[in-house]
């Protein structure tokens, strides 16, 4: 099975990350993943932050040749573009000394890992005194640069199984749309395309805002300006869909082996997620099951072969694929770093205050979007292996196009 580790801070010297269990003879190349590095940059109402971020992963194990080993894959994303910010390495983030001219952080932003994380590793009382820092720079949306490299070598396995992820963005703030069946016949349309979610993704990519409607993404940028007007931050929701993905992806036989609920764990994974769905449940809580449960038919309407004549369970019934596209939706909370300030408490003096304002974003709900296509590759990169494993891809590779032959 595949598996990743990163590490690093978001003001230290690199982001680095290490990827297990790739099997041998996936196609791999550094641009591959920088092509999803980039696109985590896209979307209106970034902040300063995507001016001074150029993200280039450097690949330095795993790979031969332009195809995985087999072995650990391993990758950095240095942070030099920090140099021009000059607000972390070397100093801030220093592996050495004992940090006495380094100013410390001791207001913990609400909405922020801050205060829970500085209890829970105690700086919010070492020898020095407060200093939130180190929570900070590790609990920072930073680390989703690394993770999207990671995760983006599972999806290069899958696009070469002929799965795809794609995602578009589905409501920012006040603006979107209010029912999936709202969208669902113009993402149907990019979805029957060639290239499947690709199709989806690549669409989405042309809008300010990653929404496939024009009209929304227009209203969606005015959403936006006024809201740093007021000083203010917006969430959102989005959508993420695998097409291509076989039957049988999955278990009902444990828990843990239930796709959706791996699902759902990569979701609310990613930093600022506060919700998740798959297929429509949310609307699907509020109908008859007659117009919930998706209808099976044959596929040519004489043969043995069977799919649903809708797809609002989202591709998964008892926690197995079915040969339907997988959707799942996130919800992401506003940002909690605000111009206008939110009341805090100073762990140093105790005394009531009001937080700084540091550079952030108005919303990076496009930016979601695009990490939640990474993460939702892995667990679907896993449920392959899992079905079709082998130690070499033209295992993988032969055994789901036997498995696709047979359907």
């Amino acid at each position: 099975m595949i598996r990743y580790l990163t590490a690093g801070e978001s003001h230290g010297e690199a982001l680095t990350g290490v990827v297990e269990g790739l099997p041998a003879g996936v196609p791999l190349t550094a641009s591959d993943l920088n092509e999803h590095l980039a696109r985590r940059w896209l979307g209106y109402g970034r902040g300063g932050r995507s001016k001074i971020e150029n993200d280039k992963v450097h690949v330095y194990s795993g790979v031969r040749f332009s195809k995985t080993l087999g072995s650990p894959v391993g990758l950095r994303l240095d942070n030099g573009a920090y140099e021009k910010d000059r607000a972390g390495w070397p100093e801030t983030m220093a592996l050495e000394g004992t940090g006495e001219d380094v100013e410390r952080v001791t207001l913990p932003r609400p909405g922020h890992a801050d205060l829970a994380g500085a209890q829970k590793y105690g700086f919010d009382r070492p020898p020095r005194g407060p200093d939130m820092r180190p929570v900070i720079d590790r609990a920072s949306a930073r680390e989703t640069a690394m993770r999207v490299a990671c995760c983006s070598t599972a999806r290069q396995m899958l696009r070469e199984l002929g799965i795809e992820v794609g995602s578009h963005v589905t409501r920012i703030g006040q603006v979107g749309f209010e029912e999936p069946g709202d969208w669902q016949d113009r993402a149907r349309d990019l979805l029957a395309e060639e290239g499947g979610a690709r199709a989806l993704y690549e669409a989405a990519d042309e809008s300010a805002t990653r929404m496939i409607d024009p009209d929304l993404t227009e209203r969606g940028v005015e959403h936006i300006k006024e809201t740093k007007k007021e000083r203010d931050s917006l969430g959102g929701a989005y959508e993420v869909v695998v097409t291509g993905v076989p039957p049988g992806l999955g278990s009902y036989a444990q828990w843990d082996r239930r796709l959706d609920g791996q699902l759902a764990q990569a979701i609310l994974s990613i930093q600022a997620q506060k919700g998740v769905e798959v297929g429509d449940g949310v609307a699907g809580a509020r109908r008859y099951g007659s117009d919930v449960h998706d209808e099976i038919i044959r596929k040519d309407g004489t043969g043995a072969s069977l799919k649903r004549r809708t797809n609002r369970a989202g591709g998964i019934e008892g926690g197995v694929s079915n040969g339907m596209p997988l959707v799942v939706r996130g919800y992401m909370k506003p940002i909690p770093t605000l111009i206008e300030p939110l009341d805090s408490v100073d762990l140093e003096s105790g005394e009531p205050q009001t937080t700084r304002y540091e550079r952030s974003d108005v919303t990076s709900v496009p930016a979601a979007s695009t990490v939640a296509e990474a993460t939702v590759a892995l667990v679907v990169a896993n449920a392959v292996l899992e079905r079709f494993g082998g130690d070499r891809f033209e295992q993988i590779r032969r055994r789901l196009t036997e498995e696709r032959d047979r359907q």
